[in-house]
């Protein structure tokens, strides 16, 4: 089956998508709705996440941009972006020597591209140091990039993303709040906070929430918490659902009914170069990125309708 076939056939699966949300034919904004990915706390589906939720994005006609800002790149293997195609990648839009047009990789994901990362991000906290405006990085790179209908210059790439531009864009943080993560919150409207249903995971999720908050009042106004997604959610142990009872209690709304189960076929598709939703788009883990997607982009819209 090709990927798009595969893509198509994933959007039908979850019809709650494709019954509530028409395939966007014209983007809605000049700019792109900005969303992180974060969490302090390793192995909570912080990259499965952001792959899947990408592409379940995609499959319904929104175009999507990743950028990749962990130095393990496990976005940019995930979605089959190797090496070697890593010319130009997120360390070099944060030193400044490249446009973020530059460093954008195609995936095989129609709709879907990502800005890879290299381990040369590692080194980028150091190299930032003295740098003007340090925690603003990203944030300078993403308003430089061409708008709807503004090309800089006549070729192809720029061509193409002015006239169908991104309409989200998904930043992958590493699991720590360093200068990489601050970056990102810099440059978002809004944070999504995956969660794992284990009790470790919500020790950290003050102090995430703490960050938030610092961010929000010294470098980003805007930034807001989008949503808390639950992930890794085992049905036959009572702790996930005591977990999950703790953070709606204690967070409300801002907790995502859809919750990701842990599923074996999410966890096999990062070694084929694949997102889920096309290694196995009937498997559960598929099913309920489709449905976070879906509830995604009804939180947005209502919140536009809130701001308007």
């Amino acid at each position: 089956m090709q990927i798009s076939d595969a893509i198509a056939e994933a959007a039908n699966v979850a019809g709650t998508i494709t019954a509530s949300t028409p395939v966007r034919a014209e983007p809605s904004t000049v700019r792109p709705r900005i969303l992180v990915l974060a969490n302090q706390k390793g192995g909570v589906g912080k990259t499965t996440t952001a792959i899947n939720l990408g592409t379940a994005l995609a499959a319904v006609g929104e175009r999507v941009l990743i950028v990749d800002l962990d130095p393990q790149g496990n976005a940019s293997t995930g979605l089959g972006i190797g090496r070697a195609e890593r010319k130009v990648s997120a360390y070099d839009v944060l030193i400044g020597s490249a446009l973020i047009e530059d460093a954008v990789v195609p995936t095989k994901v129609p709709g879907l591209d990502i800005v890879p990362s290299t381990m040369d991000l590692l080194g980028a906290e150091l190299e930032l140091a003295s740098v003007p405006r340090r925690s603003h990085r990203l944030r300078d790179a993403l308003a430089r990039m061409p708008r709807a209908g503004r090309p800089r210059e006549d070729n192809d790439r720029e061509r193409e993303m002015t006239a169908r531009p991104y309409t989200y864009l998904l930043i992958d943080c590493p699991p720590s709040l360093n200068l990489l993560t601050i970056n990102a919150m810099t440059a978002a409207d809004a944070i999504l906070v995956p969660l794992q249903c284990e009790f470790f995971a919500l020790e950290g999720l003050s102090q995430l929430l703490r960050t938030v908050e610092r961010v929000k009042s010294s470098l980003n106004p805007r930034l807001e918490i989008q949503g808390v997604v639950l992930t890794m959610f085992d049905q036959r142990n009572k702790l996930s659902d005591q977990v999950a009872s703790d953070v709606r209690q204690h967070l409300g709304d801002k907790v995502y009914r859809t919750v990701i189960p842990r599923n074996v076929r999410l966890s096999e598709a990062p070694s084929y170069g694949k997102p889920a939703l096309v290694y196995d788009h009937r498997c559960a883990g598929s099913k309920a990125y489709m449905k976070l997607a879906s509830e995604l982009i009804r939180r947005e819209r209502s919140l536009r309708q809130t701001a308007a």
